[in-house]
């Protein structure tokens, strides 16, 4: 029997029995009761079993039951949170919910000032409602307005006619860099910037080299060959993203994976017939795949440097899945004698730990991963040498996966390497990459002026690397002089031991040294005490909830009596 109509419910001329419901919820469809018609509407035939226990997310229950049951909350990599997705939103539940929040990140900011504005939302609703903005696209256009790099592009078409105007667009665009009042305003009283660098004379020298590789005669003949292609499609479809995107990949994959890559096809839309359409962009040429390229024999080179001084080495590619040069890797090295392993996406997040240490047992000298597998939670300690094969374009990633061997406990000097080939996208990559991480250190208060003067030489990545292509021009500095301008800054600011073996820079009281030797003593001092902080329990009082009292303002003096 249906509960809203009172009727039973009739399936193909039979009634519907309880026997039907095991294995579906089943709803019925009325369009009238009794005589009359009504408004259509679902009429569940099923109610939720209240026996059983309710699925419900953790985050949910903690918002819905649990506000101010918490202290503190510690939201940890806070930089992964700033999407619209339901980890970004957990983040806002959690602020709501408890007194304190403490959020924890290597990377606050991405090279653009809006990287922030979800995040700033989300921890202080209240100051960024007071500055008036609003949540969605509309207040992330005004944060940007205000705190961000915005260039309006005016393009006036002559006119051709006498009795009308000539014709006018404009185009603004978001470009790298942010305010200064951006830290005034909100970073300031929000953010302590506490990086390895404050303890650096008790970490081993880390050094950043970038190496340019010349292209064999073959591989710069099928790449310029290629490269001419793609110029002459993103003259023709000035603008089509499809042909930008194609235009990216292609160009920094090709020279490390010559092969295999097929026709090279972009969409636009078809006024006649309404649809989008594909057309060529460029045909590739297919080079030896047998073949040692510069690049691979310059990898080879300094692996072996490297492991002759008794120094593991990890390297990153990006290109993992359909034209996959990680696999590539693997077998060049493992053909050279080179013990190597490839980290996959396919081993857990939790076990990538015992992974290494089960590599490093069975004696494997290189491992090779995408940077996104190791960029937090991994201490690479045992592979002080990491070498960038390809770099993505993710300034985050490449930021927390380039310091992965240089953390508390690393005993060697650490050494991190960018290898591209000369003249191509690769290069323009990684100097634009450098450029967006002057800006983000700059705002981080690490390198004082230096990426401020540069905020407005760029565009984003893909823009930049387009015009760059279609002009055939240099933007700005090489990368060369970029990533050395970083280095050098980052040794002046702070140097580091060269030593293997560090001393202490203080000297323990003897007391400290001996209590030292007695761990058990301490363990029975600590319980004989008159007051145990148990895990689980409040200090002070132990049984019930305090009352929270906010601390009190002192009143303003007024100016006028």
């Amino acid at each position: 029997m249906n509960s809203d109509t009172g009727k039973p419910v009739i399936v193909d001329e039979s009634r519907l029995t309880a026997a039907e419901f095991e294995k579906v919820k089943i709803v019925e469809a009325i369009e009238t009761r009794g005589d009359k018609r009504c408004r259509p509407f679902h009429s569940p035939l099923w109610q939720a079993d209240q026996d059983k226990i309710r699925r419900m997310a953790p985050i949910e229950f903690i918002g819905r039951y649990m506000p101010g049951w918490f202290d503190y909350a510690v939201c940890d990599e806070i930089h992964q949170l700033a999407g619209d997705t339901a980890q970004g939103n957990a983040l806002g539940t959690l602020a709501c919910c408890t007194d304190w929040i403490v959020g924890l990140t290597g990377t606050l900011l991405g090279g653009y000032a809006d990287d922030l504005f979800n995040t700033l939302f989300r921890l202080e609703a209240a100051r960024m409602k007071e500055h008036g903005y609003e949540w969605g696209t509309s207040g992330r256009t005004s944060f940007t307005q205000d705190y961000g790099v915005l260039e309006t592009i005016t393009k006036v078409e002559p006119a051709e006619n006498r009795c009308s105007k000539a014709k006018t667009t404009s185009m603004v665009r978001r470009k790298p860099g942010a305010s200064p009042l951006l830290f005034g305003e909100f970073l300031m009283q929000l953010c302590a910037f506490v990086f390895l660098e404050d303890i650096s004379g008790e970490l081993p020298p880390y050094e950043e080299s970038y190496v340019s590789i010349p292209m064999d005669r073959l591989m710069m003949s099928a790449y310029r060959e290629l490269e001419d292609a793609i110029r002459k499609a993103l003259k023709e479809h000035r603008g089509n993203r499809s042909v930008l995107s194609t235009m990216l990949n292609t160009l920094l994959l090709f020279p490390d994976h010559p092969y295999g890559l097929g026709t090279l096809y972009g969409t636009e839309f078809d006024a006649e017939l309404k649809r989008n359409v594909r057309f060529v962009i460029a045909e590739t040429r297919d080079l030896p795949e047998e073949q040692l390229y510069s690049k691979e024999r310059k990898l080879i080179e300094e692996i072996r440097k490297e492991l002759a001084e008794g120094r593991r080495c990890q390297v990153f590619a990006v290109y993992t899945q359909k034209h996959d040069v990680t696999a590539r890797l693997q077998r060049i090295l493992m053909n050279e004698g080179i013990r190597t392993a490839v980290l996959r996406a396919s081993v857990d997040t939790s076990k990538r730990e015992a992974w290494y240490a089960r590599q490093i047992k069975e004696g494997v000298q290189v491992v090779i991963s995408h940077p996104k597998l190791v960029e937090t939670g991994l201490d690479l300690l045992d592979f002080p040498t990491i070498i960038f094969y390809e770099s993505g374009y993710s300034l985050h990633t490449l930021r927390q996966a380039s310091r992965r061997s240089w953390r508390i406990g690393q005993r060697q000097p650490v050494r991190v390497m960018f290898l591209c080939y000369e003249g191509t996208m690769q290069t323009a990559c990684l100097r634009l990459m450098g450029k967006k991480l002057l800006v983000a250190l700059t705002m981080e208060g690490k390198f004082a002026g230096e990426g401020l003067q540069n905020i407005d030489e760029d565009d984003d990545m893909l823009s930049a690397m387009a015009r760059e292509l279609v002009e055939r021009n240099g933007i700005g500095e090489t990368a060369d002089a970029v990533w050395k301008a970083i280095n050098t800054e980052h040794q002046k600011l702070f140097p580091t031991n060269s030593d293997s073996d560090h001393t202490p820079l203080i000297e323990a009281p003897a007391a400290l040294l001996g209590s030292r030797s007695d761990p058990a003593g301490l363990v029975e001092e600590a319980i004989d005490s008159s007051s145990v902080l148990i895990f689980g329990q409040r200090p002070g009082s132990l049984t019930g909830r305090r009352p929270r009292g906010k601390p009190s303002v002192p009143e303003q003096a007024t100016l006028f009596g």
